[in-house]
């Protein structure tokens, strides 16, 4: 089994390349494959998860095999746990209390927002939407009380407007129970 302590993306401009790119990260270290897939915009996007090292490693490589088309890419060692589940879509949210969303136009800086946005602040990340029939754009829905959603939606997004990647973001104290359903 693969420590899963930190998190890379290679986002890419061509679907070919990012097969490419896919392949050499796996060759290169000893890391595990999240998502490999085509996104909006005609992008590709490549997310592997494991320790620091094999992770970074990963991502480098991929960035070199991928040069010309990398249209962003990250890592994040010490990833919060929380992270994961929301990328996958395996969150247990069951009770919506304050909510929260940061969305970004790229994939990176938002799985970057919704890490720095757990650590600021004890939320319970519901989801990172990943620039599926999004039009290229990413989004994390939070939950937690107004004041902790307040404070871990602006450290969020703060690290998108730092990049110049910031759409736009809400926080609503007290949303309808029925927005929970239809987000998980």
């Amino acid at each position: 089994m693969i420590e899963m302590n930190a998190i890379g993306l290679v986002e890419l401009s061509s679907i070919a390349a990012g097969f490419e790119v896919a392949d050499t990260m796996l060759k290169t270290s000893e890391v595990e494959l999240l998502v490999m897939r085509s996104i909006c915009s005609g992008k590709f996007m490549v997310l592997v998860g494991g320790d620091v090292a094999a992770v970074r490693a990963s991502v480098e490589a991929g960035e070199r095999t991928g040069v010309g088309c990398v249209v962003d890419a990250m890592v994040i060692p010490n990833v919060h746990k929380s992270v994961f589940p929301a990328i996958s879509g395996m969150s247990q949210v069951e009770v919506l209390e304050a909510l929260g969303i940061v969305e970004s136009f790229s994939v990176a800086s938002l799985i970057e927002a919704a890490d720095a946005a757990a650590k600021a602040a004890n939320v319970r990340l519901i989801e990172v939407r990943l620039a599926m029939a999004l039009g290229g754009k990413a989004f994390v829905t939070m939950t937690g009380e107004v004041a902790a959603v307040r404070s871990a939606v602006e450290a969020g997004a703060s690290v998108c407007a730092r990049r110049g990647l910031l759409v736009n973001k809400v926080v609503i104290a007290n949303p309808k129970k029925e927005l929970l359903k239809e987000m998980i």
